[in-house]
């Protein structure tokens, strides 16, 4: 299961019980909020027991890395999620331009000719990656890469015809 599964899962019965009135759900968003304080203190505790160094390799895995951001326990800030999140998708080698906090959008570059030539494809896994391990990032525009101008030779010809 991942975050965004679970959290459709979540919003889903939260919508049924807007259903049945207002209590109904006050009282499931009361549940959903003990039961992530719940899980917070009892994964910080885990945390806290690692050897330094411990959680680097469990950063790369969607599941994992989106349960610390779900839980404010990511130790690594946004820029460096959306980092991670970019490198998991070599094969389209976009790069950060700006990120704007104030209001999630994220600006991408990818180099002249579409990377990887993978098209929509590329990024629609970039934007998934981006989902898991930087969900403040709520839109995403792309430029591409000027492409890089020819070489220009300069020589001198020999002054008479080769033979």
């Amino acid at each position: 299961m991942t975050a965004e599964t679970c959290g459709a899962a979540v919003q889903e019965a939260l919508d049924r019980l807007a259903e049945q009135g207002e209590d109904a759900l006050a009282a499931g968003e009361a549940l959903a909020r003990e039961l992530m304080a719940l899980h917070t203190e009892g994964l910080s505790a885990l945390l806290a027991k690692l050897p330094a160094g411990a959680l680097t390799a469990a950063l790369d895995d969607a599941s994992a890395a989106g349960l610390l951001v779900l839980h404010d326990l990511h130790p690594e800030d946004v820029a460096g999620r959306i980092e991670r999140a970019l490198a998991s998708v070599p094969q389209l080698r976009a790069e950060r331009i700006d990120f704007d906090a104030a209001t999630g959008a994220l600006t991408l570059r990818k180099p002249a000719g579409g990377g990887c030539g993978c098209g929509g494809t590329g990024e629609s896994a970039v934007a998934d990656a981006l989902s898991c391990h930087a969900p403040e990032v709520t839109s995403i525009a792309w430029r591409t890469a000027p492409a890089e101008p020819p070489l220009l030779q300069i020589g001198s010809r020999p002054s008479a015809a080769v033979r």
